[in-house]
């Protein structure tokens, strides 16, 4: 029986599926969602953003809120709740650096950028990262 459980949500439909399949599939579970923001750079457009901010952590937890609250519904209509992080960096290697503190990871196969080849490229390379590199099993979800 697992006791942890990390499932890195945006705010795409698989990400929520990954949550539901998580607080479904083990009642007692503590389940934290994890929402990465990515780190300033050419190719990553909401987080150029960041740059300008002045406080980095303090505006990637504003970003992160919407996504949280959309969490915190699906837990509270399955009378659960559930804990919350903020990461910056790359998607994949943050889940990953985090997967230690967890028994198992729950992920959403594609994010939010899935349509289009370059965006699916791009997105769903992090679940097929997450899968190669956690430390610990790692289920995926459509």
């Amino acid at each position: 029986m697992l006791s942890k459980i990390l499932v890195p949500m945006d705010d795409s439909r698989p990400a929520e599926h990954a949550l539901v399949y998580a607080l479904e599939n083990h009642p007692d579970a503590a389940v934290t969602v994890l929402n990465v923001v990515g780190v300033p750079s050419m190719m990553m457009g909401d987080a150029v953003g960041l740059a300008l901010e002045e406080d980095i952590e303090k505006a990637a937890a504003e970003r992160a809120e919407s996504v949280f609250e959309r969490a915190r519904n699906v837990a509270a209509n399955r009378d659960r709740e559930i804990e919350t992080a903020v990461a910056i960096g790359h998607p994949a290697r943050a889940i990953v650096d985090r997967a230690d503190d967890y028994e198992t990871i729950v992920i959403g196969s594609h994010g939010k950028h899935s349509e289009g080849v370059t965006r699916r490229i791009l997105v769903g390379n992090v679940a097929e990262t997450v899968v190669k590199r956690a430390p610990i099993p790692v289920t995926v979800v459509r």
